[in-house]
């Protein structure tokens, strides 16, 4: 995996690219109270040796012991190393000892443990040297899904919400199939139309000049021209720091947050001087990049992928990974990071699938949308004045290709769980059986973290200030609701979580809580979310989190600290008595789980009135921070 990386890089199996023989995987230590995650409850038909605990230990302050091991393969790796260890203390003695003093039978039975210990020494050794990380994270994955599948279900039977976040998480971060539904006869005509429509280019690519431009007015300080340039250069001191403020980047910027920040990132580490990238080509395919952002999606947009960058960017720069990666797989990260969710139409994968859309059809319903930002990001290097890789040997642009291919697709969010168990896997293992050192001497082993740290950047909206995670929750509930809408007009059943209708019920009862002061301000829809929003930390954000704080501790310490307290706030914004299942001797217990979430028809048409009137007339996050020019949605996603 010997990469040419210009003149700084190194390559990934230079002796100088890492400190020592690879990166050391620090003990755990007590975090005070600090919740564990659902992982470290007990798997009791499953695993070896459970840890006794109730099904509420996580939510209470139970703190694992730092050489607890949850990964099945990890598990099986332990068993030797105690008794490894005391093999002084069987035989303590060297040399022979008198025959009178060594009974035959005991004699014996030394040798017989001897020779066990030396064959699964041996057993070990292989495992550990053959390419067995896909079976063996399997076991992991299975067992997460099937703890998360059991939290889910117990989530389900407490309240309505519950079964409303348990269908959403399910369907979302678990790798299921799912039913394609009947599109109704007027989504039957659209259909004949569309396929009438050649599939031999990639949608969404538009031809656009700003390369002209930038070669008669200059290169601005920042990439962009800006009447607002101190406050941004204010802002953009933060550029290293978890937690930059993207939307006042994007209001100083003329809502160009993700050319400023790549910009400042492609500076701060020197990486246009080492790849030899001309600065008007990086400005010029930036600006392309970024106006393939919707600017009319309320969530997918550029300022998420300014974030993401910017949070990838601070996680390549952790003290534990320093020295670790190579500039081109930092370049290649970083790359990844931006151009992730290019032309997003601000529906879901399975959206895209119900509908039977150009996009679904093109890459056979597998990551649909991941595989076309791939295919929109690389298309527009084409793009005149745009190639920033132009520079790069053969080689190292075959290989940054294949590793941005391979992180882009790791941010299809159903893969989660097979993410998680992989690094989990793989740290818990390598601190049983390679005295704590992970070598990262392989693509295999280099990439799995790459391809973690950028889904934990994706993920990193409830591990900043509750301000920024604020803006965000409204954000991706405005988007929700919007498929929602669609998914009504086209006679679809409503995904979870994107019924404004049904949330408006949870918000008449949250709402309550506006008297307190807490939460007093912004859109009704940003309070309903706070029961999902803790599901969601509790079950996808805390585990991912958790492990990759094992992976680079102590580093990610505030990371973690920042999580807890998101939590809390948004577990104060629950009512204490959360709405229960419908009752009643004419609903069977057979169909209480299925509609348990559903309102009455009256119920239905008083809250349409109420809510369509809230909606319109709420600010929506689009208004303030994304006044930029309007990109329409592809066809794709109709």
């Amino acid at each position: 995996f010997d990469l040419e990386n210009g003149p700084s890089g190194r390559g990934a199996l230079d002796p100088q690219a890492s400190p020592g023989a690879g990166l050391v995987l620090q003990g755990t230590f007590p975090h005070g109270q600090r919740r564990e995650s659902f992982l470290y409850r007990s798997d009791s038909d499953y695993d070896l040796s459970p840890k006794a605990m109730s099904r509420n230990s996580s939510i209470a302050s139970d703190l694992h012991g730092e050489d607890m091991i949850v990964t099945p393969f990890a598990q099986v790796g332990a068993i030797p190393a105690p008794q490894r260890g005391g093999d002084t203390a069987l035989h303590p003695a060297p040399g022979p000892l008198p025959s009178w003093r060594v009974p035959p039978a005991e004699d014996a039975h030394q040798k017989l443990s001897r020779e066990t210990l030396e064959e699964l020494d041996w057993c070990l050794d292989q495992l550990e040297t053959l390419q067995t990380r896909h079976s063996v994270s399997e076991m992991a994955s299975n067992k997460f899904k099937r703890m998360l599948s059991r939290e889910l279900t117990h989530l389900s039977e407490t309240s309505r919400s519950g079964n409303q976040v348990s269908e959403y998480i399910s369907s979302t971060f678990l790798d299921k199939q799912h039913e394609v539904e009947i599109p109704s006869a007027l989504a039957k005509d659209k259909e004949k139309e569309r396929r009438k429509r050649p599939m031999s280019h990639i949608s969404g690519v538009r031809k656009l000049t700003h390369g002209s431009n930038l070669a008669t007015a200059g290169i601005p300080r920042f990439g962009v021209r800006t009447e607002q340039e101190g406050l941004l250069a204010k802002e953009l001191e933060d550029t290293n720091k978890w937690g930059l403020n993207v939307f006042k980047v994007a209001e100083y910027s003329g809502n160009r947050p993700l050319t400023v920040i790549m910009y400042s990132i492609f500076q701060e580490r020197d990486l246009m001087k080492t790849f030899r990238i001309p600065t008007d080509t990086f400005i010029t395919y930036m600006l392309t990049l970024e106006d393939h952002y919707h600017a009319d999606v309320a969530y997918h947009n550029n300022l998420h992928a300014a974030d993401v960058a910017q949070s990838t960017h601070v996680l390549l720069s952790t003290p534990a990974l320093e020295a670790v990666f190579t500039d081109l797989e930092i370049m290649a990260a970083i790359f990844a990071s931006a151009i992730h969710d290019v032309d997003h139409p601000g529906v879901s994968n399975q959206f895209l699938i119900n509908t039977n859309s150009e996009l679904a059809l093109m890459y056979n319903d597998a990551s649909v949308l991941e595989n076309h930002h791939l295919a929109v990001g690389f298309k527009l290097l084409q793009e005149e004045n745009c190639d920033i890789f132009q520079n790069l040997s053969k080689k190292q642009r075959q290989s940054l290709r294949k590793m941005v291919i391979d992180m882009v697709l790791a941010t299809d969010m159903s893969k989660h769980m097979n993410l998680l168990a992989d690094l989990k896997t793989m740290v818990e293992t390598k601190k049983v059986t390679s005295l704590g050192v992970l070598l990262l001497d392989n693509y295999s082993d280099r990439i799995q973290v790459l391809q973690n740290m950028v889904h934990c950047a994706d993920l990193s909206n409830p591990t900043k200030p509750l301000e920024l995670y604020r803006q965000w929750t409204d954000r991706i509930m405005v988007e929700f609701f919007r498929q929602g809408d669609r998914e009504r007009e086209k006679g679809m059943e409503i995904s979870p979580m994107c019924d404004k209708h049904t949330a408006s019920v949870e918000k008449s009862q949250v709402g309550q809580r506006r008297g307190a002061g807490v939460g007093a301000t912004g859109p009704w829809w940003g309070l309903s979310s706070a029961f999902p929003q803790v599901g969601f930390i509790d079950f996808i954000a805390h585990p991912l989190w958790e492990t990759w704080a094992d992976l680079v501790h102590p580093d990610a310490q505030e990371i973690l600290d920042t999580l807890e307290d998101n939590r809390e706030w948004y577990q104060s914004m629950i009512p204490r008595s959360p709405s229960p299942p419908p009752e009643g001797p004419e609903v069977s217990p057979a169909t209480t789980d299925k509609y348990q979430f559903e309102l009455t028809l009256e119920e239905e048409e008083e809250e349409e009135g109420e809510s369509d009137t809230e909606l319109e007339g709420a600010e929506s996050p689009l208004d303030e921070d994304n006044s930029g020019s309007k990109t329409p949605a592809t066809d794709d996603s109709e």
